[in-house]
């Protein structure tokens, strides 16, 4: 039977080939050491956790909810906006909540495009930002692009071979995968190009709270007059370890919160609200458990940094986010990230996420995970220092167990 339109679409799932064989590999009692999906191990604060029980006793909270957020959660997004990036938000007009980010961009294509519109996005991303549009009707053009002074230019021909004129461009920073950060004066010039090319901007900032060298990363709202032209997203999944939980929001322009808002209302009357007085009360904290999650993936980060480049996978330390882009390894490279990663959790009971899996462009790369606890980090690194010292003169020798099934 032939596939429906907007299945056909999209490409097969990457993750999923890993997922069979993480599974395959459990199944017959290997120790997979899973550094794959971005899927936080870290139980979410006591405290919140609290407020969630004590809301949750009261019957009238087990009613519908509201689709675009109780109003206190709305103030408590703002009122986080105002602390920590000094941006003044409207909770009526500017905010909405949304079921995770993911989904607040899923929708927002849907509210935002109409069939062949042009989208510019970078390649490798996360994987939403591409195919929310491509499922919504939107032809994507891929911008192969780091946050620095080929930025502008590379949007530029995106522009000047796109018909029609692009509708949107795509911003996520920190970034998941390649973990790179943006500048304040990368946001102005961006702001500046958009506004002048009456483009819209969409920024993912869901690792804002997640960086390790002392330097905040800004949110593209914080340009003076970014409002007119961005929606910026957030999630508390990281941010809090809060990822089942399933809550984020979108802020800022007023009239593409106003379509995110009206179509949402035709498809879920928003989470649980216990939930969502829970996430305004971990928003209206002093910021102790934010920093408690902060510092326990800087630490997981170093190290992953030091036990895997002395196995012999030298990888570039991130500056942010719960990953690291890591370059494959010369010897493997030309085999390409999927293959790469078949061959991790079948010789060393490591998985990692290929970066095929975020675009042509990450072929060359594997995201690593800081989802396991330190002593799991240094024995996947033994695990790789053994996989390498044996394979490493022979890698074509070395065939995924999948490719004789």
């Amino acid at each position: 039977m032939e596939e429906f339109h907007k299945v056909r679409r999209l490409p097969p799932y990457v993750f999923e080939q890993v997922n069979r064989l993480k599974a395959s590999a459990r199944s017959r009692g290997a120790d997979i050491i899973d550094l794959g999906m971005g899927n936080p191990d870290l139980p979410t604060p006591k405290a919140i956790v609290d407020k969630l029980c004590e809301v949750v006793r009261d019957p009238r909270t087990h009613r519908y909810s509201s689709s675009r957020g109780i109003p206190g959660l709305r103030r408590a997004q703002a009122s986080y906006y105002q602390r920590r990036f000094g941006v003044k938000l409207n909770p009526d007009t500017q905010v909405v909540a949304t079921l995770g980010s993911k989904e607040g961009f899923a929708n927002m294509a849907q509210a935002i495009t109409a069939p062949g519109d042009v989208i510019l996005c970078p390649n490798p991303t996360y994987p939403i930002h591409a195919f929310g549009f491509i499922m919504s009707g939107g032809v994507i053009r891929s911008l192969q692009v780091e946050p620095d002074d080929g930025f502008i230019p590379a949007v530029e021909r995106g522009i000047r071979h796109s018909i029609p004129k692009p509708l949107a461009l795509i911003l996520n920073y920190p970034s998941n995968p390649t973990a790179l950060v943006a500048s304040l004066d990368f946001y102005k010039d961006v702001v500046a190009f958009a506004k002048k090319n009456d483009i819209i901007i969409l920024s993912d900032l869901a690792y804002s709270e997640i960086y390790f060298d002392g330097n905040p990363p800004p949110s593209v709202l914080q340009v003076p007059g970014a409002m007119d032209v961005c929606v910026e997203f957030t999630s508390m999944s990281k941010t809090f370890s809060m990822p089942g939980w399933r809550m984020g929001f979108a802020v800022g322009n007023e009239r593409l919160i106003s379509a995110l808002t009206r179509v949402k209302s035709y498809l879920d009357y928003g989470a649980f609200t216990p939930i969502q007085v829970a996430a305004a009360h971990a928003l209206n904290g002093d910021g102790a458990d934010i920093e408690e999650v902060r510092e326990v993936y800087h630490k997981r980060r170093d190290v992953m940094v030091d036990s895997f480049g002395r196995a012999g996978w030298i990888i570039p330390a991130p500056a942010a986010s719960m990953f690291a882009w890591a370059p494959i390894p010369e010897p493997f490279r030309h085999l390409g990230s999927l293959e790469f990663s078949k061959l991790l959790i079948e010789h060393a009971d490591v998985a990692v996420a290929p970066g095929v899996g975020f675009g042509e462009h990450g072929d060359d790369y594997v995201r690593v995970a800081l989802v396991e606890n330190e002593h799991r980090i240094r024995q996947a690194a033994r695990n790789i220092k053994k996989f390498l010292a044996t394979t490493a003169k022979q890698p074509n020798n070395v065939v995924p167990l999948a490719a004789h099934r």
